[in-house]
């Protein structure tokens, strides 16, 4: 199978996922949210918990099934972290994450969203350059 089916079909799966979140308790899905509310909010930490296992376990399984999808060089598990890091940090600083603002927040029209959404792929694209033609 194509690897754009593959990201065709988890498209589908994280929009789906989003509506069905939407329409059933009213809350938007942003991951960011959803991984501070499982370990931060009494109120919303067992809804918010099976969420962020439920998209650590898939793509666990995936990266299992289809570990092509996952091929790239072996990059040292520090720098990882601090990507991760970097990338939390930055979800906090704009107050959302690609699938708060750029899923949800787009689709419902919301300005703040639109500029978010530039400002996380103008930095993307910007570092990937970075990464791959400078350093």
């Amino acid at each position: 199978m194509s690897h754009w089916m593959f990201f065709l079909a988890g498209g589908a799966i994280i929009g789906g996922a989003a509506g069905l979140l939407l329409l059933l308790t009213g809350r938007i899905m942003g991951a960011s949210g959803l991984t501070v509310g499982a370990f931060f909010s009494p109120l919303r930490r067992r809804f918010d918990l099976v969420f962020v296992l439920a998209m650590i376990i898939t793509g666990g399984v995936i990266a299992r099934f289809y570990p092509a999808l996952f091929n790239q060089p072996d990059t040292p598990l520090a720098q990882i972290a601090l990507a991760g890091l970097l990338v939390g940090f930055g979800s906090l600083l704009g107050s959302g994450c690609t699938s708060g603002h750029g899923i949800c927040g787009i689709a419902r029209f919301s300005p703040r969203s639109l500029v978010s959404t530039c400002v996380f792929v103008g930095v993307a694209v910007l570092t990937f350059y970075l990464v791959n033609h400078l350093l």
